[in-house]
């Protein structure tokens, strides 16, 4: 049995614990009628296609190497195409994210996203600490004009325990609940993560046992951006309804 998950960015009541799951798996299985006709075909048919994002970013394999093109594609399929002059300066800004990511990787010594102090996330203990070496990453696509949220995605994707995902809709969602000192939105996801720790780790759990890999830190992502994008219902009635058959 899942618990109900107290989230002050997605609203003042909790999200009780079977809402939660449901919408997670429907975000994970959920499917849409398309109607689909090839250029060459004078009519079409109906197709389903996934819902959400998660076979298009959660289910690619994850990169290696260096940050680079697939890392590029791979945040394209959770944020959508990027045009020529973004894609390039995503591709130009990568390399030089290359040093902070890793500093992050080291600092972190292992340990989760959600089991970090909370020092790291509070500009009294800085500099070094992981809140500001993701804020140099943000610092850095600003300054080359990169899409700092397609960055953040690719980041993820390499290192779901670490790095935070970030859109525009969940971005504002925190940004109410940040208090003085914090490094960034990023500290806000570390307290809502800290108090519900018990919380997600049943749905961490839960969500495992129904053969989705989501860890929490993507898990509270996509939750706030249901939530955010009133969403939530309609991915918990997917959900619910189980996986479906594919055609």
């Amino acid at each position: 049995m899942t618990a109900p998950l107290h989230l002050p960015s997605a609203g003042p009541d909790p999200i009780p614990g079977d809402v939660a799951l449901a919408a997670v798996l429907g975000y994970a299985r959920g499917r849409r009628p398309l109607l689909y006709r090839a250029p060459n075909a004078r009519t079409g048919r109906w197709v389903e296609v996934p819902a959400f994002g998660f076979e298009r970013f959660d289910l690619r394999p994850r990169a290696e190497g260096p940050l680079g093109q697939d890392d590029i594609l791979t945040a394209e399929g959770l944020h959508g195409r990027l045009d020529p002059g973004a894609w390039s300066a995503m591709a130009a800004v990568l390399p030089e994210v290359q040093e902070p990511a890793d500093a992050a990787v080291a600092r972190a010594a292992g340990r989760p996203f959600w089991e970090l102090p909370e020092d790291e996330f509070s500009v009294l203990a800085e500099p070094g600490t992981v809140g500001a070496l993701l804020r140099q990453v943000g610092d850095l696509c600003d300054a080359r004009g990169a899409s700092s949220l397609h960055v953040a995605a690719a980041l993820h994707h390499r290192r779901p325990e670490l790095f935070p995902v970030l859109n525009r809709t969940t971005r504002w969602a925190l940004l109410p609940h940040v208090r003085e000192g914090d490094s960034g939105v990023e500290a806000v996801i570390h307290r809502e993560l800290l108090s519900g720790a018990d919380a997600f780790a049943r749905l961490e759990d839960a969500v495992r046992a129904e053969g989705v890999q989501l860890m929490r830190l993507r898990l509270h992502d996509v939750l706030l951006w249901l939530s955010g994008t009133l969403r939530l219902a309609h991915a918990a009635e997917l959900g619910r309804v189980g996986e479906p058959a594919r055609r």
